[in-house]
């Protein structure tokens, strides 16, 4: 079956691992991203995961501790997640890899950008944990920034809302739903996308984002065979 890219990078938050529960991991909302990432690995879709912490901590969590060591903190908790999707893979026979970082060489592989594209071109899933490796970036830009370096065509931002809104659908029932939208909107609106870091390193790489909902894990396989869904954003409507 035919798709519209060939290789994407998946931004899912550590909140979606969490499920129903808020906190922690969640095996059956893991086992149901997983299935749906299985089928985009079965129609031969080259994939880069970024995954996030908030489920088990984030660096701004730590009121009365040091940024840095508080963001150190949160990327230890991405790599939580990351070895936790990458067993899940693991039992549905999906070859992955995780790379990290920050050196934890007896638990993963170290980022390193030509071995991350070889697995991407041997067909395995690279699953990138703690960031960028540095504090004071979060890891929305940590998923601009691996996109770009493994040359995706697209990154697909899982979120908890099906696309972006001027208002929080959650609060405002009237909130305006764009179809799509430029990073320029994004930066001069302030829309929660994603973090203006990001914002920027997209749109001066020309990286599209496609943001859609992830509480129905089956919008990752409508995402990659193209359909319509979530929000398009990109230098150009």
């Amino acid at each position: 079956m035919e798709t519209k890219y060939k290789r994407v990078l998946i931004k899912i938050s550590g909140e979606a691992l969490a499920g129903p529960n808020g906190f922690g991991l969640d095996e059956d909302t893991i086992s149901a991203i997983s299935k749906s990432i299985k089928k985009v690995y079965d129609l031969g879709v080259e994939i880069g995961i970024v995954v996030g912490g908030g489920n088990i901590w984030r660096g701004r969590s730590g009121e009365n501790m040091d940024r840095t060591r508080a963001d150190h903190m949160g990327m230890l908790a991405t790599a939580i997640n990351a070895l936790a999707l990458c067993s899940a893979f693991e039992n549905m026979d999906i070859q992955t890899r995780v790379q990290t970082s920050i050196e934890m060489r007896q638990i993963a592989e170290p980022y390193i950008r030509s071995r991350a594209v070889r697995h991407l071109e041997k067909k395995r899933v690279v699953i990138f944990g703690c960031g960028t490796g540095n504090p004071f970036m979060s890891t929305d830009t940590a998923a601009a920034l691996r996109a770009v370096e493994t040359e995706a065509d697209v990154i697909l931002l899982a979120k908890n809302v099906d696309a972006v809104y001027d208002s929080d659908p959650n609060v405002n029932p009237n909130a305006k739903k764009f179809d799509r939208l430029t990073y320029t909107d994004i930066l001069n609106k302030n829309l929660a996308v994603m973090d203006s870091t990001a914002a920027s390193l997209c749109r001066d790489n020309n990286m599209p984002i496609l943001v859609f909902g992830i509480k129905d894990p089956e919008n990752i396989v409508r995402a990659v065979k193209g359909e319509q869904i979530g929000t398009y954003v990109s230098n150009e409507i």
